[in-house]
């Protein structure tokens, strides 16, 4: 009997200093503002990602030269309280669409601003390159860094 050992989700909050509709929109229509160039799958330079506003639109990057890429897509779109997209990257920060990871953020209002959980799971899905997967987007540019640039946006 073998066993395997199930990377665990990468979980990640930070507080922001906007309501939960300023927290939510900036986190998906303004992605874009945040989100750094440096964080790419395509072979042109990053113009910007695109998170589409609702349930089954897509999740991509669009690239200056004008191609796309595919990141994934929206599983949940409830604003201003919550958003469940589809990561369909594999190892190699390659697009598979038979792969989906979850990435779950909610957004609850705090005092005066919004509490951002972010929750990255289902990542032994992506099979033998799941460990360093988890590795990547746990380290310092990986999720936390986003969250840094997003909070700095959202508080704007």
């Amino acid at each position: 009997m073998s066993t395997q050992i199930r990377p665990a989700p990468v979980r990640r909050s930070i507080r922001v200093t906007a309501p939960p509709e300023r927290a939510f929109e900036v986190f998906t229509d303004g992605i874009g503002r945040w989100w750094p160039a440096s964080h790419k799958i395509g072979p042109a330079d990053l113009d910007r990602p695109i998170i589409e506003p609702r349930e089954g639109g897509r999740w991509y990057e669009r690239d200056v030269d004008g191609t796309e890429c595919e990141i994934g897509k929206v599983l949940v779109w409830d604003p201003p309280a919550r958003l469940v997209l589809a990561w369909q990257l594999g190892p190699g920060w390659k697009y598979d669409p038979d792969l989906i990871t979850e990435v779950e953020v909610t957004f609850t209002a705090e005092g005066e601003g919004t509490r951002v959980d972010l929750e990255h799971r289902d990542l032994e899905r992506m099979g033998e390159g799941a460990p360093a997967m988890r590795e990547a987007i746990d380290a310092p540019g990986g999720w936390s860094g986003l969250l840094e640039l997003y909070s700095q946006a959202a508080g704007q």
